[in-house]
């Protein structure tokens, strides 16, 4: 793993203990997108009944990742269950037909394996703008995460999303509604290139409960107003800021 020499301050002095969602489950890999040694490649499957919330960057040169994503959120599909894959080290923008490609072929190539509609894969890319991505080395990995996933690799999947940031940040919380505890767990990574009319970064954020899709993206646009479009640190702006939510569909905690 790539040894970060300088941490910031703000940096808590522990990764947070983190719940666990039922049927989200993480696995990362190094793939060798990212300079160093560390992991640079997430894949989060998700199971059936899941509802998927997308909220993007509004720059008018968004990379192929956010394009493809912004076009699937809200499809309705009768196999529920879904995916995210997420590289680090190139953030396949500014790339042209070519960036579109590799999406195509990285996304086909995972739904065969973990037997999802490509219309429910979403991906994510992070890193050096305008550089060709070389998918293959993600679907050579495709295989190994799809063998690894588990629930509690969560905090691995929040390292593995770093590009400049220099420690992992992740958040979970337990809420009680009428009896029943509500878990949400919660990563993201961002750095530089961050400013209001979408904090530059990518979030995703998984909730124990049974979310309408009207709702979930209700509660996604009102939480980012006050929370990632709230944010500056040094006024540019990225092509691929994402954040998605997802609502894991537990019927007996239905919000």
């Amino acid at each position: 793993m790539s040894v970060i020499l300088k941490v910031s301050p703000l940096a808590p002095k522990n990764f947070p203990n983190m719940y666990p969602i039922p049927g989200v489950r993480f696995a990362t890999v190094n793939a060798g997108i990212k300079s160093g040694d560390g992991e640079d490649v997430t894949l989060i499957v998700l199971e059936a009944e899941t509802v998927v919330a997308g909220l993007f960057t509004k720059s008018m040169t968004r990379s192929a990742p956010v394009i493809d994503c912004q076009n699937k959120i809200g499809m309705k599909i009768k196999n529920n269950g879904a995916a995210i894959i997420i590289n680090a080290g190139n953030a396949n923008a500014f790339t042209g037909r070519q960036g579109e490609i590799a999406v195509h072929e990285i996304i086909a190539a995972l739904s065969k394996r973990v037997e999802v509609p490509v219309e429910r894969i979403f991906s994510s890319s992070t890193g050096v703008i305008g550089e060709p991505l070389e998918y293959e080395k993600i679907i050579n990995v495709l295989d190994y995460l799809v063998d690894s996933v588990h629930e509690a690799k969560i905090e691995d999947a929040a390292r593995a999303i770093m590009t400049t940031d220099t420690f992992p940040k992740g958040s979970s919380v337990e809420l009680s509604d009428e009896g029943a505890k509500i878990k949400i767990s919660g990563i993201a990574k961002g750095s530089g290139m961050i400013r209001p009319d979408f904090a530059t970064l990518l979030s995703f954020i998984f909730i124990d409960a049974k979310i309408s899709q009207s709702s979930l993206n209700k509660m996604h646009s009102e939480a980012i107003k006050v929370s990632f479009e709230a944010i500056t640190v040094d006024g540019d702006t990225s092509p691929n800021d994402s954040s998605l939510l997802v609502a894991n569909g537990n019927l007996e905690k239905s919000v």
